[in-house]
């Protein structure tokens, strides 16, 4: 998978920030009605299906697989299929391997790693995407996403959903008793969660349960302090975990997670919190919830949904700091692919690459399209609409989630290879070289060098 230099992403996204901050700072200026349903007039042909059963899986749960499930309800109703989701497990790779041992394969999968990807072509379980669907891709995707959906020269994928992983969500009743700003720099953040920690609000909410949270803390921190040209070499482990670069950027990540009062719950607590709760603690309890930040992707939303927090107002959001001399971006996304032969899961490929399926889950918020097709109408408030629209002004220069690039046994499986080393050093912050040397150890294994 060829790399780019990504400076458009940064000016893009960043800007993006900068907007948000501007223009969601209070009294509903985030907010506008979300368009009705589908489309009355649809954008792309399916066939007929009456009668053929398919199924559907994703690690999704919770309010992300009730609001993918009405995109699945849209498509029963243009084809006559019958769709049934089936939630995986991660490693995603493991749970669809047992299903495919097993002679039951699920027609359509969506993974969330490139590494998945690759290893399930390796393994023979993909088909290639179909001229129809391959119609849409072209039709609708930049060149960049199309190609983040190929192995070896073939299409196999469709991301469907992508996600910007560099933002910080804030409670806005905190930050206001506390005195605070959003802070710009790391420098800031740190001196921003100090004076919120001594208001009585830990500063942080982080989900250390969910150990791909604490990789995305890694990668914004380096690719900011770092630079994009090392990240790319540390994602296909062509510089070692052991690299000083590495030991910088934990040792910056650790002036955070090496302060108990920052963090809700302090260290055990947060190794106890998985990703939708660190989000609802965040925006609960009125002026003293159990933390004043969370950090994680423009899919915080879904969360914050759940609460009684409204967006653009009691929630706001701030793009995570520079650490170096530019703050990161960091993208993130699933691909869906077609693990059966059959006219159905290519008829679900080509409906998930247009812009119809996409606005579906748009209009439900926490979600973000990589499809330029999608209206931004969709979307649900400013807030997410800025987000997407920068997303596709940032056309094919942008950085990917680094662990989900590795191999799923170091960048993607719980209780090993990065995911764990890194809830070990959210447990012991100092040990920034034995961090580093679990993390080389597993890495060489898993990539093999």
């Amino acid at each position: 998978m060829r790399r780019r230099s990504a400076p458009a992403a940064w000016t893009a996204l960043a800007a993006a920030g900068a907007l948000l901050l501007a223009g969601c700072g209070g009294g509903g200026a985030g907010k506008s009605d979300p368009p009705g349903g589908p489309s009355a007039a649809p954008r792309v042909q399916l066939p007929r299906l009456d009668g053929e059963k398919l199924e559907v899986s994703a690690v999704w749960t919770g309010p992300e697989q009730a609001n993918f499930t009405k995109v699945l309800e849209e498509f029963e109703k243009r084809t006559g299929a019958s769709v049934a989701f089936v939630p995986a497990q991660d490693p995603i790779v493991t749970f669809l391997g047992t299903k495919i041992a097993g002679g039951q394969p699920p027609d359509v999968a969506l993974l969330p790693q490139v590494g998945a990807l690759t290893a399930a072509v390796q393994n023979k379980w993909v088909q290639p995407v179909g001229p129809e669907a391959k119609a849409q891709l072209d039709k609708n995707y930049s060149q960049g996403w199309k190609e983040l959906g190929a192995v070896g020269g073939t299409q196999y994928g469709v991301y469907y959903k992508a996600a910007n992983k560099s933002l910080v969500w804030y409670n806005a009743k905190a930050f206001e008793a506390a005195g605070v700003e959003p802070p710009k720099t790391w420098k800031e953040l740190i001196a921003a969660a100090d004076t919120l920690s001594a208001s009585g609000t830990p500063a942080v909410s982080v989900a250390g349960a969910d150990g791909w949270t604490l990789t995305d803390w890694f990668e914004n921190v380096y690719l900011s302090q770092a630079g994009p040209e090392k990240y790319d070499k540390l994602a296909k482990h062509e510089i070692k975990w052991t690299d000083d670069s590495v030991r910088q950027a934990l040792t910056t990540l650790a002036e955070l997670f090496g302060r108990k009062d920052f963090l809700a719950g302090g260290p055990s607590g947060a190794l106890a919190t998985e990703f939708p709760k660190s989000v609802t603690q965040t925006f609960t309890g009125g002026d003293r919830p159990a933390a004043a930040m969370v950090f994680e992707g423009d899919f915080v939303a879904v969360n914050i949904a759940q609460t009684e927090a409204k967006i653009g107002e009691d929630a706001l959001v701030f793009p995570f700091p520079a650490v170096g001399a530019k703050a990161p971006v960091v993208s993130g996304g699933d691909v869906a692919v077609a693990l059966k032969p059959s006219k159905g899961a290519q008829a679900l490929l080509t409906f998930l690459a247009s812009p119809d399926a996409a606005e579906i889950q748009a209009r439900q918020g926490g979600f973000v399209s990589p499809n330029k097709a999608v209206d931004p109408a969709a979307y649900p408030n400013d807030i997410q609409r800025r987000i997407a629209e920068a997303l596709i002004a940032a056309g094919d220069d942008f950085r990917f989630d680094m662990s989900d690039q590795a191999p799923a046994a170091f960048g993607g499986t719980p209780g090993a290879g990065e995911w764990k080393a890194l809830q070990d050093f959210l447990a012991n912050p100092s040990d920034v070289a034995g961090t580093q040397a679990r993390l080389e150890a597993d890495a060489a294994k898993a990539y093999g060098n």
